[in-house]
């Protein structure tokens, strides 16, 4: 039992203690009953970041985290319905939005993806926490009230647009485009042999064959894992003409161009240089589309960046775009969905620009 899985306990022991006072009276119950849901709800935070910056995520405290976090917040509002403090549909909204994404998260590990936490999905973390400390605070100070409903107001639209977020991001985990449902098992390795390609990757090679279209890669902390899951679907050799693994700063200057001002000044693990990686594969290889990825994908961070962050570019002959990921996961979880970002960022780029760039 890490540092890390403790504090997450610390959430699921608090709920007793909790409920406690927030149904026994007496002087200042209110407050303290909030005073320590903050605090417990910093732990959330504090748990993740000691567990990937120690290197200390384990599969119980992926297990545990989003467990302890769901019950400790929905536990509380319950405890305020029977209190008359909130109405019930309040909890039904965040309940529903809570099991969805349970449901998303287990029907995509059964595809062998992860999902990671988004944006959208800690902000509406921070706005529930802010909405159930006023919703407590509001009986001692009646004041509180108008703010409070306004909390919960913004809570809730915050609550059901990361769930539509949430579904529209890895729509294809439960809508398939083109009827793809294979599962991808270990590195891509069917039992018998063969070949049986992640749902992504079987997706790209039909749109880059359908447009006649051409990929490369360029891959720091991922070390050739985009260009394995490509290549596991067969005929990929059509489409796919290469990849470079810049896992040095000395090989994404001389293989990919990528200029030795850009890299001391933004760092490897930047925006700039993602750029720059993806420009420079495209430009080597000749193709249509090119992807590159650079991040830091674990045990430890580096300087002020930290665990998780990645850069994914993707280029076209139009230009190229970047997004920046902060993914929560261990090593091979943080490469994972890296590679699972770039695939579904190539298929939206041929997918979009489809006979314009053949042309």
């Amino acid at each position: 039992m890490n540092l890390p899985n403790t504090l997450t306990l610390s959430r699921l022991a608090a709920i007793p203690l909790l409920m406690i006072l927030l149904i026994v009276r007496f002087d200042f119950h209110d407050q303290i009953a909030a005073a320590l849901f903050l605090i417990f709800s910093f732990t959330d935070t504090l748990d993740g970041q000691i567990a990937r910056r120690r290197g200390m995520v384990s599969d119980l405290g992926k297990f545990l985290d989003p467990l302890a976090d769901k019950l400790f917040v929905l536990s509380v509002l319950i405890v305020l319905v029977q209190e008359g403090l909130v109405a019930a549909w309040v909890v039904v909204i965040i309940f529903s939005r809570e099991l969805l994404i349970t449901i998303l998260r287990s029907v995509a590990a059964s595809q062998g993806r992860v999902i990671a936490a988004a944006p959208m999905g800690k902000t509406k973390t921070a706005t529930q926490m802010a909405a159930v400390t006023l919703l407590i605070l509001q009986r001692p100070y009646p004041p509180l009230v108008t703010v409070a409903d306004l909390a919960v107001a913004i809570a809730i639209i915050f609550t059901l647009a990361s769930g539509i977020d949430y579904l529209w991001r890895y729509r294809r985990v439960i809508w398939p485009a083109g009827g793809v449902g294979a599962k991808a098992s270990g590195g891509g390795r069917s039992a018998g042999g063969g070949s049986e390609a992640d749902p992504l990757a079987r997706e790209l090679g039909a749109v880059l064959v359908k447009g006649g279209l051409t990929v490369s890669v360029a891959e720091s902390c991922t070390g050739g894992l985009l260009g394995e899951l490509i290549t596991d679907q067969p005929g990929s050799s059509t489409y796919f003409l290469g990849g470079v693994i810049a896992y040095a700063d000395e090989v994404k200057r001389e293989q990919l161009g990528v200029p030795a001002a850009v890299l001391t000044r933004h760092g490897a693990v930047s925006k700039e240089v993602a750029l720059a990686m993806a420009e420079g594969v495209r430009s080597r290889f000749g193709t249509t589309l090119a992807a590159s990825i650079t991040g830091i994908a674990g045990p430890d961070a580096e300087g002020s960046k930290p665990v998780g962050l990645t850069f994914v570019a993707v280029a076209t002959p139009r230009g190229a775009t970047c997004h920046e990921y902060l993914f929560n996961g261990d090593r091979w979880s943080n490469r994972r969905q890296a590679a699972g970002e770039a695939l579904r960022l190539l298929i939206e780029a041929a997918q979009v620009n489809q006979g314009k760039l053949a042309s």
